[in-house]
C-alpha cells in the first residue's frame, strides 16, 4: 500500500456553516484500485467533506492534490476536469428525458448532437463494467436501482477516474445491492479510485479494502478493513466502547390490537398490491413485516392509518375490554385520534415527512397542532418536545430554531421519528426508521422502540436490515408480491429462511 502514490490528497481541510465546524483540518488519502469506506455518525462531516472534493463546497482552508499536483475545485465541473465524479444519495436526473439525453446533459459536445454515438458510448461502458442500462429508457419508467445505475454511467461518461458514492445502498434490495457491488469491485479492478459513504457494518467489511473514520469532523485514523472488525470501527466513531446487541425483552401481557382480515389493495393504476392480507399485531409486542422492496409494506401501513383506499377486507382496532372498531372508511385523522401513529420515513424524508424552511419546534407543531382547537396554535408543547427529541436523540443542531433543511439527512430522521414516537400512540406503524442513520443513532431509536413495546404499545416495525428485524422483532410477517408467505417466530428462525420466503422459494412458512 504505502508504494503506491494517492490520487487524491486533502490536506488540512476545514469547513464551517455558520457556528458548525462540520471539517477540521481533516487529512484523507484515496489511492486508485482501492475502495475506500468512510465512515462516522450523522453529521460527523462525510458527505461535507466529499462534497469539498466534488465542488459543491469551497474549503475554507486547507489544500487538495491530485496526483500530488494542487488543486482548485470551485465547482462539479472543476471536479469532473480532474476526473472526480460523486453520485448523491437524491439523484439529480430530469425526469422526463431518457438515459442517453441525461448523461450528456451540459456537456459541451463537439458538433451535431449524434445520441446513437452516445448510445453506444454508453453501452461500452456498461459492458466494461457489468452495468445494465437502456440508454432509450426515460427515468420516469426506472426503479431507483435503474437511476442509481444512470447517475453512474454519467460520471464514468464524463471521464472520471475517482468516483464518491454517497449512501449508494440506502434503498437497494440485498439482489441490487449485490450488482452494484459486482460493478464496484470490476471499477476498483480496472483502476479508479472508489470512495463510498455508509452506514451498514456488514458492507463496509464486504466491499471496502480500506476504511477511513471521522469523529466530530475531525479524522480519527484509518486501517486496512481486513485487519478490523464492526466493533472497533464503531468504536472509533463513537470515540467509546459502544454495544452492538439490541434488547428483545419478552412481550408483557400480549392482547389482538390490530386484526387485518383478508386485505386486498390495488394502486391508482390498477396493480395489485396485497392480496388477501390477514395477520394480527398484539400489545406489547413488536411485528417485523419482511419483503422485497415494493411488495406492499407501504400500502399495509397507510391502510391501516387510512391514507390507503381498499379494495376489500377489514382493519379492526380492538380496545382492551375486546370492543372492536372497524378502521376501514374513517379519516386519517380519527384514525390517529384513536391513538394509531404512522411513523412513515420516506425515500425522500424531506419530501414527505418534515417542511425543510421550517424549523424543528414548527415541524413538532405539525403533529400536535390538531389537538388543540383554537386559532392560536401553542408553541410552548411543541417547544419541548422538539428540545426532548434533540436531547434523546442527540440530534446535531445548532438549536431548534434552526430550518430542518440544514441538518444532516440522518439528523432530520431523528426528528421525524422521534416527534411520531412522542406523540404516545396505542399502535405504533413505523416503516423504514433507521434508514440512513449511523449505527449509534439506529440502536438509540430500537430502545425507543423497544420503550414503546414495555408500554404495551403494538408496534409494527417495516424494516430493511433482515439481520435488524431478526434481532428486534417478536414476530415477523413476510410478504411476498404483496401476498403472506408467513409469519415466523423473530427467536426461531434464520435469515436464509426469511431470505427464500420474501423470493417466493420459501413457501408458506410456519405460521407463528
Amino acid at each position: 500500500m504505502e508504494t503506491k502514490s494517492a490520487a487524491v490528497k486533502m490536506r488540512n481541510i476545514s469547513k464551517s456553516f455558520g457556528t458548525v465546524l462540520a471539517n477540521d483540518r481533516v487529512w484523507l488519502d484515496i489511492y486508485r484500485g482501492e475502495i475506500l469506506a468512510l465512515l462516522g455518525e450523522n453529521g460527523s462531516g462525510k458527505t461535507t467533506l466529499m462534497n469539498m472534493l466534488s465542488g459543491i463546497y469551497f474549503p475554507d482552508e486547507g489544500q487538495i492534490f491530485i496526483d500530488d499536483r494542487e488543486a482548485v475545485i470551485r465547482s462539479p465541473k472543476d471536479a469532473f476536469d480532474y476526473g472526480i465524479g460523486m453520485i448523491h444519495q437524491h439523484f439529480k436526473l430530469v425526469d422526463v428525458l431518457t438515459a442517453a439525453e441525461n448523461i450528456i446533459l451540459g456537456l459541451d459536445e463537439p458538433g451535431r448532437l449524434n445520441l446513437d454515438a452516445v448510445a453506444g458510448k454508453v453501452k461500452e461502458i456498461c459492458d466494461r463494467y457489468g452495468f445494465d442500462v437502456d440508454p432509450w429508457q426515460k427515468i420516469y419508467n426506472m426503479s431507483v436501482s435503474q437511476k442509481q445505475t444512470v447517475e453512474i454511467v454519467k460520471v464514468l461518461y464524463r471521464g472520471a477516474d475517482i468516483l464518491i458514492l454517497d449512501e449508494p445502498t440506502a434503498v437497494l434490495t440485498p439482489q441490487e445491492t449485490d450488482k452494484l457491488f459486482a460493478v464496484l469491485r470490476n471499477m476498483r479492478d480496472a483502476g479508479k479510485a472508489i470512495v463510498i459513504i455508509t452506514h451498514k457494518m456488514h458492507e463496509v467489511e464486504e466491499l471496502s479494502d480500506r476504511v477511513a473514520i471521522l469523529r466530530h469532523g475531525q479524522f480519527v485514523g484509518d486501517m486496512l478493513t481486513a485487519k478490523t472488525n464492526a466493533q472497533e470501527m464503531t468504536n472509533m466513531m463513537m470515540g467509546r466502547p459502544v454495544s452492538l446487541n439490541i434488547n428483545r425483552p419478552d412481550p408483557v401481557d400480549p392482547k389482538p390490537r390490530i386484526q387485518v382480515k383478508n386485505l386486498t389493495v390495488r394502486s391508482i393504476d390498477g396493480i395489485l398490491k396485497l392480496d388477501d392480507v390477514s395477520f394480527t399485531a398484539n400489545s406489547g409486542e413488536i411485528l417485523g413485516v419482511a419483503g422485497i422492496s415494493g411488495c406492499g409494506q407501504k400500502e399495509l401501513l397507510e391502510a391501516i392509518a387510512g391514507l390507503q383506499p381498499v379494495e376489500s377486507g377489514s382493519v379492526c382496532y380492538l380496545e382492551d375490554d375486546g370492543t372492536e372498531e372497524e378502521l376501514i372508511g374513517k379519516d386519517p385523522l380519527e384514525i390517529a385520534s384513536m391513538g394509531v401513529a404512522l411513523s412513515f420515513v420516506p425515500e425522500d424524508r424531506l419530501g414527505m415527512g418534515l417542511v425543510g424552511n421550517m424549523d424543528l419546534t414548527d415541524n413538532m407543531m405539525l403533529r400536535s397542532f390538531r389537538k388543540g382547537k383554537s386559532f392560536f396554535t401553542n408553541r410552548t408543547e411543541p417547544r419541548h418536545l422538539a428540545e426532548s427529541v434533540v436531547r434523546d436523540l442527540e440530534v446535531n443542531t445548532p438549536g431548534v430554531s434552526t430550518p430542518v433543511r440544514r441538518l444532516s439527512g440522518g439528523n432530520v430522521q431523528k426528528v421525524l421519528v422521534g416527534r411520531e414516537i412522542s406523540s404516545a400512540p396505542t399502535v405504533l406503524l413505523t416503516a423504514y426508521a433507521v434508514r440512513g442513520l449511523d449505527i449509534n443513532s439506529s440502536y438509540m431509536i430500537y430502545d425507543l422502540i423497544n420503550q414503546q413495546k414495555a408500554r404495551g404499545v403494538a408496534v409494527v416495525y417495516i424494516g430493511e436490515d433482515l439481520d435488524v428485524l431478526l434481532e428486534l422483532c417478536d414476530r415477523i410477517l413476510v410478504l411476498c408480491g404483496g401476498k403472506v408467505s408467513g409469519i415466523v417466530d423473530g427467536r426461531k428462525t434464520d435469515k436464509r429462511q426469511v431470505g427464500l420466503m420474501m423470493t417466493k422459494l420459501g413457501g408458506d412458512g410456519s405460521h407463528a
